[in-house]
């Protein structure tokens, strides 16, 4: 079973990445707070790319834009299936389309 990880606050966050960005090692830092070594480390990346300084990763902004966008793509496709669903039904309903089954 996995480990729950603790929620630590984004002020919380913020000011153990300002002590990085000071000169403190992560590893110092964990010995004197709560998370690991390499959970700073991860929130010193995660800053850098959102202040635009490192280039690997996506910054928290294209993150957002990226699941608004999948959200928007997921609800375009069930319009699109219900559409064409009802077209379909519509088009029989009328008769322009003959019914499943032959009559020969």
């Amino acid at each position: 079973m996995a480990k729950k990880r603790p929620f630590y606050p984004l002020e919380y966050r913020r000011q153990l990445i300002e002590l990085v960005r000071a000169g403190r090692s992560p590893d110092e830092l964990a010995k004197e707070f709560d998370p690991t070594p390499q959970t700073i480390r991860n929130w010193v990346a995660r800053a850098d790319r959102d202040d635009g300084v490192g280039c690997d990763g996506t910054t928290l902004a294209e993150r957002d834009e990226l699941h608004r966008l999948r959200r928007e793509n997921k609800q375009l496709r069930i319009e699109r299936d219900i559409l064409s669903k009802a077209a379909a039904w519509f088009a029989r309903e009328t008769n322009a389309v003959p019914k499943n089954g032959s009559d020969s």
